[in-house]
């Protein structure tokens, strides 16, 4: 069936949402609209379903969302004798809706669905799966995508996102079902009524609140702060929990943005709410400027991810993800040694593409570092190992350089507020010592040298964006750079293969994780390119990592990399 078949049956259908509906009328005779649309299923990958909003089988909609979960309900029936499920969703243009079909075609699959009242952090959603002892769950989420996007991330009953065997039977069980005719949904009010649609409290959240603030590296007892912090929820979900848990540490001075305060899924103040990008903590620091604050924290719209901008010597300096990491780390380490409260054989772990200095912090600490491929449920099944061998005290820390962390095992995901307290924790502590985050990692560059890590992402957008991006991994694979802007490679290594080869030698080596889509190239003068096609967004990542004493040439060797990488990208 062509989509122009596709788009038909959809016209002939009288659609529930009124939205969907106008679009179908602006569209009409409208060819290259009409294909965007109906060209192709948005279809369900390891990290759910995400996509653009609107009309047709290649968007997110009410009824794209309902087969996705008519393809769950399918598989956790055939996993489990009484499946049950979570549902959180976050601030996003119709993630509550969104949110409301999920529970309604579970309960009419006899999944019980467990749905949160308001919008939550993906963290909690990760929580309560393991609390309620559910079979999957689910959120409604596209992270900090721009507002035109919204997903569907699910999880497995360890409170991970599905791994690619789960994902694929799902992908496989929607593939055989109609998208009209063949989803089961039955009204919110009956499944509320015959209990197969039961909200979750608000003692649960309270829990989780409980589990973080254990986490608190320092033991001592909560006083008064005098940090000063500005906090922006990014119009998402971070507001109520963060807030929750800086007065719980007794950081009473915290001022909100009022522009990012509350829940707007149009995200007017920056385009792109990504903690990574300064310019959507703008208006934080302008705002921390007047106050003549210590730093802002910014939580990304579903709070798994949280950035931060440290005054320093009278500028915001914003440390990067892998910085923010390797400061979480040594700080860890230092505090649990000083206690005498760091377990025998610590383990931390971290993604592929997340910087090397980590590992070099580790080693001289004596912490195991675990490197995995990139997508946190790599990080959480390392914790899950650890706890079904009864060593979950073993686990420190678990962090990614695209601003996700965790310090414990109450969740299998990343948690911004979580990494919100241990920042704003760092940050106290060295405010005692007259220094700050940045002060904190100069000492560290200052023992280990500065490890620079910079990332790029190139964008392809449209129905041929992904056969772009594949066609570019495919060209690199067949013609293997020899330099990179004139710079040597070494040595390469493709995770498709699970194969690593020194170009010297010709000798081969085998790489002992699962297979992924990566290749990294290592350059002379100890310079590291590493080219992934993003599981989450329409673009290729290209992430670098430069060992340098000299500061200054950090950003000159950065552009010549990009550049190098680029001519790879026509």
């Amino acid at each position: 069936m062509n989509y122009l078949d596709t788009y038909k049956i959809w016209q002939s259908k009288k659609l529930e949402d009124p939205d969907l509906i106008g679009e179908m009328v602006e569209i009409e005779g409208n060819d290259r609209e009409i294909k965007e649309r109906f060209i192709k299923m948005l279809e369900f990958g390891t990290a759910g379903l995400r996509g653009i909003l609107g009309v047709g089988t290649n968007r997110m909609n009410i009824y794209t969302v309902a087969l996705a979960t008519q393809g769950m309900a399918d598989y956790v029936k055939q996993q489990y004798e009484h499946p049950s499920v979570a549902i959180a969703y976050d601030s996003r243009i119709k993630s509550d809706l969104f949110a409301n079909v999920t529970a309604r075609v579970f309960a009419a699959n006899g999944v019980k669905a467990y749905l949160f009242r308001e919008l939550m952090p993906t963290p909690t959603l990760s929580f309560a799966v393991r609390e309620l002892h559910c079979s999957a769950g689910i959120v409604i989420t596209a992270s900090h995508n721009p507002s035109k996007y919204n997903g569907y991330k699910a999880y497995g009953d360890d409170g991970c996102q599905l791994n690619p065997q789960a994902a694929a039977k799902v992908l496989e069980l929607a593939g055989k079902t109609d998208i009209f005719d063949g989803v089961k949904k039955i009204s919110l009010e009956e499944g509320l009524r015959t209990g197969m649609i039961e909200y979750i409290s608000d003692e649960l959240v309270d829990k989780f609140l409980d589990r973080v603030f254990e986490l608190r590296v320092s033991k001592e007892p909560v006083v008064k702060s005098d940090l000063k912090v500005v906090y922006t929820p990014l119009n998402g979900t971070g507001n109520k929990l963060v807030r929750r848990i800086f007065a719980r540490m007794g950081i009473e001075n915290v001022t909100v943005v009022p522009e990012q305060e509350h829940p707007d899924g149009n995200f007017p103040t920056c385009t792109y709410p990504n903690p990574e990008e300064k310019a959507t903590l703008q208006l934080g620091i302008e705002l921390c400027k007047k106050l003549d604050g210590d730093l802002v924290v910014a939580t990304d719209p579903d709070a798994d991810r949280v950035g931060v901008a440290v005054k320093h010597k009278g500028e915001y300096v914003l440390p990067t993800g892998n910085e923010i990491g390797v400061l979480m780390l040594d700080y860890i380490a230092k505090q649990r040694i000083a206690q005498g409260t760091m377990p025998k054989n610590p383990v931390a772990v971290k993604s592929i593409v997340s910087t090397p200095l980590a590992d070099v912090v580790a080693e001289s600490y004596g912490i195991q570092m675990i490197n995995v491929l990139t997508g946190f449920k790599y990080i959480g099944e390392q914790i899950t190992l650890l706890q079904q061998k009864g060593e979950e005290e073993r686990f420190l820390l678990g962090f990614e350089e695209s601003y996700g962390y965790v310090t414990g095992g109450h969740v299998r995901d990343k948690d911004a507020v979580n990494g919100s307290m241990i920042i704003c924790e760092m940050a106290e502590y060295y405010k005692k010592q007259g220094k700050t985050l940045i002060d904190a990692l100069e000492d560290i560059f200052a023992k280990f040298g500065v490890y620079a890590a910079k990332v790029k992402g190139y964008t392809f957008e449209g129905t041929d964006g992904m056969e772009k991006m594949a066609n570019i991994m495919k060209n690199l694979r067949e013609n293997p750079p020899k330099e990179f802007a004139g710079y040597q490679v070494l040595s390469s290594a493709d995770y498709q293969v699970s194969k690593k080869i020194d170009l010297a030698t010709g000798k081969e080596s085998a790489i002992e994780l699962p297979s992924a889509n990566v290749l990294e190239y290592n350059l002379e003068n100890n310079l590291k390119v590493i080219v992934r096609p993003s599981g989450t967004e329409p673009k290729i990542k290209v992430y670098l990592t430069i060992v340098t004493n000299d500061h200054e040439q950090i950003d000159t060797i950065a552009h010549k990399l990009f550049a190098g990488a680029e001519s790879f990208m026509a």
